[in-house]
């Protein structure tokens, strides 16, 4: 793989696992619209260490806090939020990879299949139109009264991470599956994302130390390009997104979605 695809491959990681438009999706259809071979399931996994260094980075204090919290809860009894959301972001995690370790190499076998392409550009189209719909939904059914960060329940937060398990399917999308769900319980969107970006941390980096052999037997100078790429734009893409939902909603997504979905379609049945 030459450094140019590397990087190119890098920011399209590094972009799509934070924002709600599927990495695993973009991953797959990039290379069928360049014409590319098929990248290597070392460069995958090189790829989401990548994302994963960049969510550490931007989240360390606020996982540094947690772990605090929960130590201090273990040794000095001593609860706190921090002690709280560790607990909840570790249950939360549970279905998330249980489902991912029994299902995700099968699925992804699937529709690396070129004859699926069109089945991976639908589901980015139905997905995009249910983040546009649950996301106003929310916003007129909750108004004034969203839960934040602070306030997260317990079922909240497992719901969004059972939630979760659908981003083994190319399309759906991890963060965009997980921002849905919590809006469609009244999370306000700030939360939604801070959580979705928090939550995961602990899924790549347990998908990342299961296929380390693989990243450690497929070294090369293009795996290192592709890391250090996906971590840089992965650190601007959660501080884009932290700031854009500010002010915005996810409608921008939803419409991005569906167009790519339909120059995937029209390449797929045309060309």
């Amino acid at each position: 793989m030459g450094i140019l695809q590397s990087i190119i491959l890098g920011i399209v990681q590094g972009v799509g696992e934070f924002l709600p438009i599927s990495s695993s999706a973009h991953l797959i259809l990039i290379p069928y619209l360049l014409n590319w071979q098929e990248h290597s399931l070392a460069f995958d996994v090189a790829l989401h260490f990548g994302t994963l260094i960049a969510v550490l980075v931007v989240f360390f204090k606020e996982w540094w806090n947690l772990a605090v919290g929960a130590f201090n809860k273990i040794v000095h009894k001593k609860d706190s939020f921090n002690n709280k959301m560790f607990w909840y972001l570790v249950l939360a995690t549970i279905p998330g990879a249980l489902i991912g370790k029994l299902f995700e190499d099968k699925i992804e076998d699937i529709f690396r299949d070129p004859k699926f392409i069109y089945i991976i550009a639908i589901l980015l189209a139905v997905m995009g139109v249910l983040i546009y719909i649950g996301d106003r939904y929310a916003a007129k059914k909750y108004k004034g009264k969203e839960t934040e960060y602070e306030n997260l329940t317990l079922k909240q937060t497992f719901i969004i991470g059972l939630s979760q398990a659908l981003a083994v399917i190319p399309g759906f999308s991890r963060s965009g599956t997980t921002i849905l769900t919590a809006r469609l319980m009244g999370v306000s969107r700030e939360a939604a994302a801070k959580f979705t970006f928090m939550l995961s941390v602990p899924i790549i980096f347990g998908a990342t130390l299961l296929k380390l052999p693989d990243l450690i037997t497929g070294f090369s100078a293009s795996l290192i390009v592709g890391i250090v790429t996906a971590a840089i734009v992965g650190i601007l893409s959660i501080k884009f997104l932290l700031r854009y939902i500010k002010k915005n909603d996810f409608a921008i997504f939803a419409y991005y979605r569906v167009i790519i979905a339909i120059i995937i379609l029209v390449k797929f049945f045309v060309f």
